[in-house]
């Protein structure tokens, strides 16, 4: 369950940096307040926190890591 969590969180973010890079748009920036928003920041730290937490995943032997 957590894994799959944090690879949506992680989706997120990478969604949210192709639209940084094709449409300068922050759309979690704009979806909460500014990119140097308390929520955003939440946002921003809790993906790469998920970014972290799924590392040991690109180690595993397990054919879907994720499940």
């Amino acid at each position: 369950m957590w894994n799959k969590i944090a690879l949506l969180l992680v989706i997120i973010g990478a969604l949210n940096w192709g639209c940084v890079a094709l449409f300068a748009t922050d759309v979690v920036g704009l979806l909460f307040g500014g990119t140097y928003s308390v929520f955003s920041r939440i946002i921003f730290g809790l993906v790469g926190l998920a970014g972290l937490f799924l590392i040991p995943s690109l180690f595993s032997d397990k054919k879907n890591s994720c499940s």
